[in-house]
């Protein structure tokens, strides 16, 4: 299956948006996008999709985070531990990095949006 986890309203997850339904369109893929604001992760799903990353490179609940967010500083997430911030992510879905792109059991936070394609493979 292949899902991103995805925001509308920036431009660097449309455009890794586009490269995702190019790959679904082109390998006749579901593409199930995830708009992670209004249907936010469970803990258990963001600990899922921290597995996910982790098959690529290795990869932190921190570097889940959005360390830019006023909510990263009001909860004091700077030295919390993997299991408070994926509490923060699962209470507050603004913290999530964005965007993600999961393809079968792997993912990649896609910042740029081309390093969605190190996932976008057959």
């Amino acid at each position: 299956m292949l899902t991103i986890y995805h925001n509308p309203r920036c431009s660097k997850s449309r455009e890794a948006l586009t490269l995702a339904q190019q790959f679904a369109t082109q390998n006749a893929l579901e593409l199930h996008i995830v708009d992670y604001q209004k249907t936010p992760l469970s803990r258990d799903q963001l600990a899922t999709l921290v597995d996910a990353l982790n098959t690529l490179e290795p990869t932190s609940v921190r570097d889940m985070l959005r360390t830019n967010e006023d909510a990263y500083a009001a909860l004091k997430l700077e030295n919390a531990s993997d299991d408070a911030c994926l509490d923060a992510l699962a209470a507050h879905p603004i913290l999530l990095q964005r965007p993600i792109v999961q393809f079968d059991k792997q993912a990649v936070i896609a910042r740029p949006p081309e390093r969605a394609l190190k996932v976008l493979k057959v």
